[in-house]
C-alpha cells in the first residue's frame, strides 16, 4: 500500500483545512486509518483515526470537536476536516494505514504498518 497525502498549506487562526491521503497498491478496505502529526523539534503524535469496519473514530483531545476524520473506500481516500485551526496546530500531517490494528492500537503509532510522507499545515495570521 502506498499512500499520498495531500491538502496542506498556510491558513490563518481559526480557518479551515481538508487533507486527503490516498492509498494506491491495493484497497485500503479492511484497514484502519490514522493521522498524525510532527510540529518542529518534537516528536510524531496521533491526530485521529478511524476503525477497520469504518465503524468508529478515535481523536486527540487537542483536536476532538474541531477534527473530523472519514473514509470513501470507493475513492480509495481518508480525510481530515479540520476547523477552528490554531497555530499550535501546524505541523507536518501523515497518514497510515493499519492491516491488523485493534481499537487499543488507532492511537499509537505501532498499529500501522503503511506511513504516507507529510502534508505541512501551517497555521499563522
Amino acid at each position: 500500500v502506498q499512500l499520498q497525502a495531500s491538502g496542506g498549506g498556510l491558513v490563518q487562526p481559526g480557518g479551515s483545512l481538508r487533507l486527503s491521503c490516498a492509498a494506491s497498491g491495493r484497497t485500503f478496505s479492511g484497514y484502519a486509518m490514522g493521522w498524525f502529526r510532527q510540529a518542529p523539534g518534537k516528536e510524531r503524535e496521533f491526530v485521529a483515526a478511524i476503525s477497520r469496519s469504518g465503524g468508529s473514530t478515535v481523536y486527540a483531545d487537542s483536536v476532538k470537536g474541531r477534527f473530523t476524520i472519514s473514509l470513501d473506500n470507493a475513492k480509495n481516500t481518508v480525510y481530515l476536516q479540520m476547523n477552528s485551526l490554531k497555530p499550535e496546530d501546524t505541523a507536518a500531517y501523515y497518514c497510515a494505514a493499519g492491516r491488523r490494528t485493534i481499537a487499543s492500537m488507532l492511537g499509537k503509532r505501532a498499529g500501522y504498518d503503511y506511513w504516507g510522507q507529510g502534508t505541512l499545515v501551517t497555521v499563522s495570521s
